[in-house]
């Protein structure tokens, strides 16, 4: 269609056939595609090359510029793929982090010391499944759990045990009284049932006031005579057992001759330690008067 247009404005200027027939020619060899890049308008290219303005396309011009597009258009694909790979590598991005925000919340809604509830329960489930598994090989767990402890954690546990609850030894009757108290009565057992049904029978003198006269009226059950009993009786065969040598401590100053009278040294500092203590250390450093 180009070809023709060009042709018919040419032949409106021609004024013979033979200038018809070569214009005709000519335009077949122009390049109809970069013309009408360069020159939208059809008729004033067509006009412009009848009067000589644009002189005829070299055929091997317009084949050394091909190359020329192939590369231009095979770099801006390549920008178009690095363009999608940077696009899905931040859709990516935004995802990772919207998770990661979400998970920090959940974090930050937990208590402060899931950590250490989380790894107790998961203690616990492991113990669990342990002892059922050495009950159905017919096995001693505390026998199976002590051959898979080494010397070193047994050590660790000692001493976390000493410090949780220390045996400081015999330091007074007073002391060694509430010591035993306060062991009895975490073994204390609550019968709740029997609870209960007192309140229901005693009613309103359940919960006494200042005026009420029903203090010492309880009787003790057999039962629970029979379990005062047991207990007291499981007291006095510990304590027949029980005998333990005394932790000697390395470090320790040596004030005393014999083992007599380290026993001694120890009473007589117990009562008197803290009005003794600067005297002897007069002594030690030699300024005492």
């Amino acid at each position: 269609t180009i070809i023709k247009l060009i042709a018919s404005t040419c032949a409106s200027s021609a004024s013979s056939t033979c200038e018809k027939i070569q214009l005709e020619v000519d335009c077949s060899r122009l390049n109809v595609s970069r013309g009408a890049t360069r020159y939208p308008d059809v008729s004033k290219l067509a006009t412009n090359y009848v009067h000589g303005s644009i002189p005829p396309q070299d055929p091997v011009a317009a084949t050394e510029e091909e190359p020329t597009e192939t590369a231009a258009s095979h770099k801006r694909e390549e920008r178009l793929r690095k363009f999608r790979e940077l696009h899905f590598k931040r859709n990516e991005a935004r995802k990772l982090n919207h998770q990661e925000v979400v998970e920090e919340d959940k974090r930050l809604k937990l208590p402060s010391n899931w950590e250490a509830k989380k790894s107790r329960l998961e203690w616990e489930l492991a113990e669990n499944e342990k002892k059922k598994e050495c009950a159905a090989h017919g096995e001693d767990y505390h026998r199976v759990k002590l051959l898979e402890i080494t010397a070193d954690e047994a050590e660790r546990w000692e001493r976390k045990k000493k410090k949780k609850n220390p045996d400081t030894g015999f330091a007074g009757y007073a002391e060694a009284q509430f010591r035993q108290y306060q062991r009895l009565t975490k073994q204390i057992r609550p019968d709740l049932q029997s609870y209960e049904k007192q309140r229901e029978e005693s009613g309103e003198d359940f919960y006494p006031t200042s005026n009420s006269l029903s203090y010492g009226s309880h009787v003790p059950t057999k039962d629970g005579i029979d379990r005062m009993v047991e207990d007291v009786e499981k007291q006095i065969e510990k304590r027949a057992k029980y005998s333990r040598r005394r932790a000697y401590n390395d470090d320790a100053d040596i004030d005393y001759i014999n083992e007599r009278n380290a026993k001694f040294n120890k009473k007589a500092e117990r009562f008197y330690g803290k009005y003794t203590a600067e005297i002897k250390q007069n002594l030690e450093r030699g300024t005492a008067v």
